[in-house]
């Protein structure tokens, strides 16, 4: 079974930073290089993309766009688009902020509803678009995001919520809907200011707690020119992570560590600009998150990605984006860091805005899905034509990203200035159905397979 195109590895060294690329045959239908960037004009179901660091534009190639998308209401007969053999149907509405999702261990669909600080559970009718059950778990949060339920495996006996400015854990047990106790506060102080999603996950052992941390700004401006410590930056560097940033950015653009009683924190990886979706990969358990990159560099630099996260690893910002790309802004001020910048595993087009990722775990799609990831993309802000405001599907070859991504769900964009969806969370259900929620007009979509569809356009029911 062909997954990708790939043919072999070969080592390359890009800017200074270390990195085994895939070495690719050429394919008139995998979208490389300049012709990967498109808009929203050209996305559709199957078209698949390659973006490799060569590509990467000089920044300021573009004028830095704002371009805001306000969303619309959506349409009676919305019209997603989906592979052959695909249909989606509309599953809740009248949801005031979803965002992440999880699977409890019964089925359960829990979201946080992060506009209206609470989380919400539904019980999902088996093989239908349908809800049985919807109640409100719990409340009183502080912009709610990820949630991971503990221990890992068939009974748990915790949820635990990740709020903006730390975690929280309420008493879960077998098909609870509601909470039967007050939030646990598990770890507190961590800074809230710019990006709030903050995304947790367990370690199957059930040892460790990840926590994703966005940074506290775009690019680190207003960070000290060195830290403010006896001995400055090279002290600095001795006692930190690597790349750590400090001041008004310490702890932060970061994945930290903590038991699961929230101690013992300790830094895991550095340099992730805003990593909004955090997961284990089934069957290796690798970290993988995907991340929002910086803005105001131009329309198509620097690229959004998806990664294995690797423990003591740095990503870049903010001085360094995909390898050893200084970024302007920080000219000069880090030449120690240029030749130790982690190169990201899957690059997707620039100002997306990738927030939830998810491994498809299911059977009940086609055997080429076993594998590989679902990833939603918000959409951009920062570009003159505007792109994201989809679901894509990473492709993986026995566990091993190719690098190539390929749309799998869009519709969402009416016309350049309507937009009636943004998805965010994303989840596998029990029956093998995928989850979707967007939160520009809070619905929640579910999509299913049906191979005698084949012959058709997927589209929604």
């Amino acid at each position: 079974m062909q997954r990708g195109l790939v043919t072999a590895l070969a080592a390359a060294t890009i800017l200074g930073s270390a990195w085994t690329a895939p070495t690719w045959a050429a394919a008139p239908d995998v979208k490389i290089g300049a012709a990967a960037f498109g808009g929203w004009q050209q996305d559709a179901p199957g078209v698949r993309r390659l973006i490799r660091p060569e590509d990467l534009p000089p920044p300021g190639s573009t004028t830095s766009a704002a371009n805001f998308a306000e969303p619309v209401a959506m349409p009676d007969k919305a019209k997603l688009k989906l592979p052959p053999g695909f249909s989606a149907e509309l599953v809740a509405s009248g949801i005031e902020g979803p965002r992440a999702m999880r699977i409890a261990p019964n089925g359960d669909l829990f979201v946080a509803d992060s506009k209206a600080d609470q989380i919400l559970a539904f019980r999902l009718t088996p093989g239908k678009a349908a809800i049985e059950k919807r109640e409100t778990f719990a409340t009183g949060l502080h912009r709610p995001y990820g949630m991971a339920f503990y221990p890992p495996g068939n009974d748990p006996k915790w949820l635990y919520v990740a709020n903006s400015n730390g975690v929280v854990r309420f008493p879960y047990s077998k098909d609870a809907m509601q909470t039967s106790g007050d939030a646990e506060e598990v770890i507190a102080g961590i800074p809230e200011a710019h990006h709030w999603t903050r995304d947790i996950a367990f370690s199957p052992d059930g040892r460790t707690l990840y926590l994703s941390v966005g940074s506290g700004s775009n690019v680190a401006l207003d960070m000290f020119p060195m830290p403010l410590t006896d001995g400055g930056l090279d002290a600095w560097k001795r006692d930190k992570a690597l790349g750590a940033a400090w001041d008004t950015e310490e702890r932060r653009a970061n994945v930290l560590t903590f038991t699961p009683t929230g101690e013992h924190e300790r830094t895991f990886a550095t340099g992730l600009r805003n990593c909004s979706g955090l997961t284990l990969q089934p069957g290796t358990d690798a970290l993988w998150c995907v991340v929002n990159e910086r803005d105001e560099l131009g329309d198509d630099t620097p690229f959004e990605y998806a990664t294995e996260v690797k423990e003591d690893a740095f990503y870049g910002w903010p001085w360094y984006y995909i390898g050893g790309h200084e970024d302007p802004r920080q000219a000069g001020k880090r030449p120690d860091l240029k030749g130790k910048v982690t190169m990201p595993d899957v690059l997707m087009q620039a100002h997306s805005a990738p927030l939830g990722i998810a491994f498809y775990t299911g059977t009940a799609f086609p055997e080429d899905y076993q594998g590989d990831a679902f990833v939603t993309l918000h959409g951009s802000w920062n570009r003159g034509t505007r792109t994201g405001y989809k679901v894509v599907r990473l492709i993986f070859d026995n566990g091993k990203p190719t690098g190539e991504y390929e749309d799998f769900m869009t519709g969402f964009v009416l016309a350049e200035d309507k937009v009636w969806g943004r998805p965010v969370g994303v989840a596998v259900a029990k029956d093998g159905s995928l989850l979707v929620s967007e939160d520009g007009n809070g619905t929640i979509w579910r999509v299913i397979y049906s191979p005698a569809d084949d012959v058709i356009t997927g589209t929604t029911k």
